[in-house]
């Protein structure tokens, strides 16, 4: 069984002012760390297109950004765009897109993809918090449109993924698990508490200085048997690794044994339920030596023979 990884060098494009800390050398890092990997199979992704990204965000907004193709723009205070951003944001969207086809279709059950601007904060109709489209919400819809009815997203970035949240809180075969810093850590939503109209949310907010052991533990006690219960049919990851203790972006104490240890575990998920569909999708991580670690762990566990 191969890995596919989905990457186009024209992410890079994507170039926020100097010293941003969402850069084109986290996809350098993400691609150094997973060369020389025997059964790595790598796929060029498709761009997604207006009537992708419409199934997830508001008309108007989508319309927006792509009029912005070429252009410089400030979308809020943390997400910019360089000439070259509407060109990588529609790759990302759509690598993400293209994988969750490549699992359903088979042979390969399992699929990274590196993928930049990030997509986890984008909401409905505005981009938030260095993402533009909601990537892995774009996959999901693909795979409800295809007929899967159980549809699992883990996020495990060390930020809430609200955009995330809100896009599928009410379709009530998406069931929405994260771990996340809590105690009002930025975007300060996430709370154990927001459950949605169907209880397919569920959040599991950690305090700084949650490290290993706390995280696998959280999982293990609050997400394994939700998720189990639902039995989902295709499990999609928002991969972030900026939870690793070396990271400066939050309070959080990952290792690289704690992101192979939580793959390990959804890949069990789809094991049981999934025929092995399994995609998952970079969001954060911005200490380029950990990222490109905790990838490699990662791949080293998506590579085992089930």
């Amino acid at each position: 069984m191969a890995l596919l990884v989905f990457d186009d060098p024209d992410m890079d494009l994507h170039e926020p002012s100097w010293g941003h800390v969402e850069r084109p050398d986290r996809l350098r890092a993400a691609r150094a760390a997973m060369t020389g990997f025997a059964g790595v199979t790598w796929c060029r992704p498709r761009f997604a297109t207006r009537a992708d990204l419409v199934h997830v965000h508001d008309a108007p907004y989508v319309d927006a950004l792509i009029a912005l193709h070429g252009a410089s723009a400030v979308l809020d205070a943390d997400t910019e765009l360089s000439p070259g951003s509407v060109r990588a944001a529609l790759l990302a969207a759509g690598a993400v897109q293209d994988a969750v086809e490549r699992v359903c279709e088979g042979p390969d059950r399992r699929a990274l993809c590196l993928v930049r601007p990030p997509g986890h904060h984008a909401r409905a109709d505005r981009a938030m918090g260095f993402c533009v489209f909601n990537n892995v919400v774009v996959g999901a819809s693909r795979a409800l449109r295809a007929g899967l009815r159980r549809i699992l997203i883990v996020d495990w970035d060390v930020h809430h993924g609200n955009g995330t949240q809100e896009l599928v809180q009410d379709h009530p075969g998406v069931l929405f698990a994260s771990l996340h810093e809590g105690d009002g850590f930025w975007p300060g939503t996430g709370g154990a508490d927001e459950r949605g109209p169907h209880g397919t949310i569920l959040n599991v907010p950690l305090p700084a200085g949650a490290g290993h052991d706390e995280i696998l533990a959280a999982f293990d006690d609050r997400i394994r048997a939700r998720a189990d219960a639902f039995a989902p049919e295709l499990v999609l990851v928002s991969a972030g690794f900026d939870a690793h203790r070396e990271d400066g972006m939050g309070d959080l104490l990952a290792t690289d044994e704690t992101f192979a240890a939580l793959t390990r575990r959804v890949r069990a998920l789809a094991d049981t339920h999934a025929g092995g569909r399994l995609v998952l999708v970079l969001e954060g991580g911005y200490f380029l030596p950990a990222l490109g670690r905790s990838l490699r762990a990662c791949a080293d566990v998506l590579l085992e023979s089930p």
